[in-house]
């Protein structure tokens, strides 16, 4: 059988999110790695809370990589190797720890750091996000081209499914380029609780410290391919991976594309969001509604991929 993994991003955190594999030697051993590692206990976080602090940037971000990393060692211990990889934004890193391209004990420290050049990037208040629900995304990529043209900054961040596209940019930008969207059509507009205007070219100072720090980290050829969020590229060389995790944190996540391309490319896979969250697999669905997809957010629904 044919395998995809898919990882979550940002935003799939919750208290009490890795409870379910603690009593799993091999995932219990990569969490004790999370919290040596970063130097604090990421685990006690992810189990107790509270969830102001596990919602922060530069928690959220190794903590669901850390669940993401457990759970796919583990599938792939008890024969479940993917043929390909794609995660969401921060869900990338996941595909390089799992592909032998980068450490974990890497990885979890730098998206930590990762997490904290975003938040500092842009000062609280100047910038935020809105998902755009309902509206082609030709129309929303020319209305934020609009606004910015007319010196409010706004641009397509996350292109997380068809219908469901995330702007970015200063909090005048977004909101002015909500209030034109619902005239043409946007069932909604939601501004998101977040406390910096991701994956825009507000970001730039954060991809330029990044840049810096991921200088200072070993990277292999991975040992399987994985799809880049920046360019929809099917990464298999070292050598493409440094400039892609440097450009996706100020450029959009092109996520619709990735999925179109795996539904393409692997029609009779079975999909697997890897991790303790069902956000990626429903995006898959509005691409792809006929796609085989396994969700791992339970010990049950882990138990029956492995026995199927």
């Amino acid at each position: 059988m044919q395998y995809v993994f898919l990882f979550p991003g940002q935003g799939s955190q919750k208290v009490g999110m890795g409870d379910y594999l603690k009593e799993i030697p091999l995932c219990n051993e990569i969490f004790q790695k999370a919290d040596q590692s970063l130097g604090f206990s990421i685990t006690e976080l992810m189990e107790k809370g509270p969830e102001e602090e596990l919602t922060k940037t530069y928690h959220a971000q190794p903590a669901i990589l850390t669940v993401a990393v457990a759970m796919g060692r583990y599938l792939m211990e008890n024969g479940i190797m993917p043929s390909m990889m794609a995660g969401h934004s921060l869900g990338e890193y996941a595909c390089l720890v799992l592909s032998d391209a980068m450490r974990f004990e890497d990885a979890v420290k730098a998206v930590h750091h990762r997490g904290k050049y975003m938040q500092e990037a842009v000062a609280l208040g100047v910038g935020t996000m809105s998902a755009v629900l309902g509206l082609d995304d030709n129309i929303i990529e020319q209305v934020c081209e609009e606004v910015t043209n007319d010196g409010l900054l706004v641009e397509p961040a996350n292109y997380n499914c068809p219908g469901q596209l995330v702007i970015s940019g200063t909090v005048e930008g977004v909101r002015r380029a909500s209030e034109f969207l619902k005239e043409k059509g946007a069932k909604r507009c939601i501004e998101l609780p977040v406390s910096a205007p991701f994956h825009c070219s507000l970001l730039e100072p954060a991809s330029q410290r990044m840049e810096k720090l991921l200088e200072t980290i070993e990277i292999n050829d991975p040992h399987i391919p994985y799809i880049a969020n920046v360019d929809v590229d099917t990464i298999t060389q070292k050598n493409q991976i440094r400039d892609r995790l440097v450009s996706q944190i100020d450029h959009p996540v092109l996520w619709t594309q990735t999925l179109t391309k795996l539904a393409f490319d692997f029609p009779k896979a079975t999909f697997v969001e890897v991790g303790a969250a069902k956000v990626v697999s429903g995006h898959l669905k509005k691409v792809y509604p006929d796609a085989k997809i396994v969700t791992t957010d339970s010990i049950a629904a882990v138990a029956s991929l492995i026995q199927s």
